[in-house]
């Protein structure tokens, strides 16, 4: 009988990106690398852990701009082609090494995966969310919500009409999607201020997720720290992270995803190859990306990337058993030492990014599949569990009130609010006010009706704490800047519109199918509370 339990929860989450007023626009290729690398590889993971008798628990959020983009037609096409050009280039590259036995194995690896891909792709109809679906179906998988474009709700506290939008909007469209409504909601960033439970209890919310820090500063101070959690005063439980979990799998300094015998990501065959032999797989313009074929190892620290040697898929694979024993082990030990002080089951909660897992850290697939089968055959002193699960198997917890935290540098709002990112909010803001205004209004036709829900479409969207964060970070800056604009101008001028109750009709068709996130969207959501 185990003494413990251990909770992965996966964050897939990628801002809404998706432009068919263009024929090609390079940051639609973050779906398309996820899709590839992380959503595709978790499927077969979980097909295989299922095939061979092994009862999984995982819970994962899949946010309303992730799903809404899954479930896309017009992305699915697009990926479909993407697809279709990775094929065709590993069958180039098979044929160009053909006389180069490392090279030409590395090759065919990934000939075989991007066919594997193209398998799963077509068995699900290009709608991988009924994947996922019939996981949840099965116990095996729980999929929780997110804000409703991820927005970063401390910094819009002051209009608690905005908050309720993203959570409630959040709620209903995962409605729409799964039949049923979600259990818990990952807080966008892990991002938490005083009183926000109640917003989340009143959209019939059980739990939420925060980091480690605003449980362990609460009030009062809990019993059992991150290795339980609290029920605030409205009844809905909150989870924190674990440090000690969390840092070995996704610090690449020093966690798991830092080991020589892994795949390097930042040298890929985009850059590598010759010009002319690449151009037809690069972008449009003619500029070098990535192509998401990549040849070389880490291989050490501090080393160029022309100095990384060839890398090897079985020797990664045979690490990433590694390092799940390695895990599975540390958790054993963990759990013996907690129980053996809590004289009670902990709950360690291990949180992390979706996309971690094949993408950034290409054999992270790998290292979960082992760890689930590890856990499920070789020791019994934990057991993985989702957190529905928990809740319901442990209803009774400590009674805190959690302390205002985020996930990100510091652990509060620094990451989202700062001499690169501030000019946003007063925008952000005065858009807020205003669709609380606009909220109040009743349309005098179905124009007007639609005007009002695209306007809420466009500030949720202007609202998402990606643009912040890519303008902290320094990279694609143009674009999350374009984006925050374009989605304040088109905000802007349906509330001149509609003040003058003059709606351009052509013009808002055109803005409706560029930015067509939340069909069902009700701006009355917006209306004081």
């Amino acid at each position: 009988m185990s003494i413990g339990y251990l909770a992965l929860v996966l964050h897939a989450h990628l801002p809404f990106v998706r432009h068919p007023e263009s024929d090609y626009v390079l940051e639609e290729e973050w779906l398309f690398e996820a899709i590839t690398e992380t959503y595709v590889p978790l499927i077969l993971m979980f097909e295989g852990l299922k095939r061979d008798g092994v009862d999984f628990k995982l819970t994962m959020s899949l946010t309303p701009p992730l799903v809404s983009m899954l479930v896309d037609p017009l992305l699915q096409e697009r990926y479909n082609d993407h697809l279709t050009q990775l094929e065709e280039l590993t069958e180039l590259e098979i044929k160009r090494h053909s006389q180069n036995g490392h090279m030409r194995y590395l090759a065919e690896h990934y000939a075989k995966e991007f066919n594997t891909v193209r398998e799963v792709w077509e068995r699900y109809n290009g709608n991988l969310i009924t994947a996922f679906k019939a996981f949840q179906d099965s116990n095996n998988l729980e999929i929780i919500t997110c804000g409703a474009t991820h927005g970063y709700l401390p910094l819009m506290k002051m209009y608690p009409q905005a908050v309720w939008a993203q959570i409630k909007v959040a709620v209903e469209h995962y409605e729409q999607v799964f039949d049923r409504p979600p259990n818990g909601i990952w807080l966008p960033e892990c991002a938490y201020y005083e009183n926000l439970e109640r917003m989340v209890a009143d959209a019939g919310l059980r739990y939420f997720i925060m980091d480690g820090h605003g449980l362990l500063y609460a009030r009062p101070r809990p019993r059992f720290g991150t290795y339980a959690p609290i029920f605030t005063e409205t009844g809905v439980a909150a989870f924190g992270r674990d440090h000690e979990s969390s840092q070995q799998v996704w610090s690449s300094v020093v966690g798991y995803p830092g080991s020589p015998e892994y795949r390097e990501f930042y040298r890929d065959l985009g850059w590598d190859a010759e010009y002319e032999y690449i151009k037809p797989y690069v972008m449009p313009n003619g500029q070098r990306k990535n192509v998401g074929i990549k040849y070389h190892k880490i291989t050490g620290k501090g080393l160029g990337l022309s100095d990384k040697s060839l890398y090897d898929p079985y020797w990664a694979r045979e690490k990433a058993a590694e390092h799940a024993g390695n895990f599975a082990y540390n958790r054993e030990r963990q759990v013996e030492h907690l129980h053996g002080i809590m004289q009670r089951k902990p709950i360690i909660l291990s949180p992390y990014d979706a996309e971690l897992f094949g993408h950034w850290w290409y054999e992270g697939p790998w290292f979960l599949d082992y760890l689930f089968r590890k856990t499920w055959f070789d020791q019994g002193t934990y057991e993985m569990t989702h957190l529905a699960d928990y809740l319901a198997d442990n209803p009774t917890q400590q009674v805190c009130r959690p302390s205002q935290s985020s996930w990100g540098y510091k652990g509060f709002h620094e990451y989202w609010l700062n001499d690169t990112n501030a000019w946003v909010y007063p925008h952000l803001h005065k858009a807020a006010e205003r669709m609380i205004d606009l909220s109040r209004q009743e349309p005098a036709d179905e124009l007007e009706w639609r005007a009002l829900n695209q306007a809420a479409r466009e500030l949720l969207l202007a609202q998402s704490s990606d643009w912040a964060f890519i303008m902290r970070t320094g990279t694609m800056v143009p674009y999350a800047v374009r984006r925050t604009r374009s989605h304040l101008m088109r905000f802007n001028k349906l509330w001149e519109d509609l003040g003058q109750g003059k709606v351009d009709s052509g013009w808002l068709e055109k803005v409706e199918a560029i930015d067509n996130i939340f069909p069902q969207v009700n701006y009355r959501v917006y209306r004081p509370l």
